[in-house]
């Protein structure tokens, strides 16, 4: 006890302990702040955990006053326990402390509390921006909006990130690209197109470009977030059938023009009738009616005789007489015959191309005169 005494004392005013005390394994005090019962038992059941070898924390009264007791174990070099060390701290004392850092436990979760909030709302703000102010349940609904368009779109879709890797390729696209011989995209002009939006940034528009035997018209703009090109999207469709809409296209309007002639050669009929009956010339009348009755046979009677279709029929009679107009005679071979067909696109397919070959006949034989 004469060594450990005086540490004893040392370590308890270094560290305003109530006591520091050290006994051997029978609880026997080798120091004590009263050096009157050094050598003494220790007073309290708490001590007994430790020396079995636990450390063990406790609120316990002995000698002093009433102290939190931290007791830990003391082994020699061969790890076998030979005594116990038990501090103490006077209760009065940890409530002492416990009040002076009151105000500091309860500042310091009002400071984390505000900088868990500002660093919450500085990710939900920087979430928002990224989401372009969406909400999760209206990205979702977006999303497969989207989806769903890409599927019923007709035109092929292809978009690609900054790198120029493809991001998005709808079902037309593939269906476009991939029904050939060449499977690899990156072999298309489609690829070059998207790879010089990316580097200018400037939209490319109604531009032809070839692809396993098609004749693709494409739109290939830049997808930019702010004022930098973060993508490139293209879409693009088979100008085979863009030229079959405008030939069918091209085919009505010849034949509404040649209804609107027809109606305005009738219109003139009925008017120079109409005089006839007002002025009572009864005779030129006749004359009139058995002319137009013999036109009509030797004209529009043998077209319906070989053409069967009304429609093909009609354009060919306003045809006839717009040739007739511009002072060329359009006649039909003798050998001539279009049976009726309930099927209307084949109809349309027919108007249109004999309009297409009449007019360009006109237009030539115009040219020549």
């Amino acid at each position: 006890s004469g060594i450990i005494q005086p540490l004893a004392l040392a370590v308890t005013r270094r560290n305003g302990l109530l006591f520091a005390v050290v006994t051997n394994m029978d609880g026997i005090r080798y120091s004590h702040p009263n050096s009157q019962i050094i050598g003494k038992p220790f007073i309290g059941d708490d001590i007994r955990p430790t020396l079995a070898g636990k450390e063990n924390v406790a609120v316990n009264h002995g000698v002093l006053a009433p102290a939190l007791r931290v007791f830990t174990p003391v082994f020699d070099d061969s790890r076998r326990q030979i005594g116990v060390v038990a501090i103490g701290i006077s209760l009065s004392k940890v409530d002492t402390q416990i009040a002076a850092s009151r105000w500091d436990v309860i500042l310091t979760v009002l400071f984390s509390a505000l900088v868990c909030a500002v660093g919450t709302w500085s990710l939900v703000r920087g979430l928002k921006r990224v989401l372009l102010g969406l909400e999760p349940q209206e990205i979702s609904t977006q999303f497969q909006q989207r989806q769903a368009m890409l599927h019923s779109l007709k035109e092929g879709v292809v978009a690609v990130d900054t790198d120029g890797k493809v991001t998005l390729i709808n079902p037309a696209a593939r269906d476009i690209l991939f029904n050939g011989p060449g499977n690899d995209i990156a072999q298309t002009p489609l690829l070059a197109d998207l790879q010089e939006v990316l580097q200018t940034g400037e939209p490319i528009y109604d531009r032809e470009l070839g692809c396993n035997g098609l004749l693709l018209i494409s739109n290939t703009v830049p997808v930019r977030d702010e004022d930098d090109v973060v993508g490139a999207i293209s879409t693009f469709r088979d100008k085979t059938e863009v030229s079959q809409l405008l030939q069918r296209l091209d085919g009505m309007v010849n034949y509404v023009d040649a209804l609107r002639t027809t109606s305005h050669e009738f219109m003139n009929k009925l008017h120079v009738i109409l005089g006839l009956l007002n002025m009572k010339s009864y005779d030129k009348l006749e004359e009139y009616v058995l002319q137009t009755a013999h036109t009509y046979q030797a004209d529009i009677g043998e077209i319906q005789h070989r053409i069967k279709s009304p429609v093909v029929a009609g354009f060919l009679i306003g045809k006839i007489q717009r040739a007739k107009e511009r002072g060329f005679t359009l006649t039909l071979a003798e050998e001539s015959l279009v049976p009726d067909c309930t099927n209307e696109k084949q109809v349309t397919v027919l108007v249109t191309v004999l309009g297409n070959l009449i007019e360009n006949a006109l237009d030539a034989m115009s040219g020549q005169a």
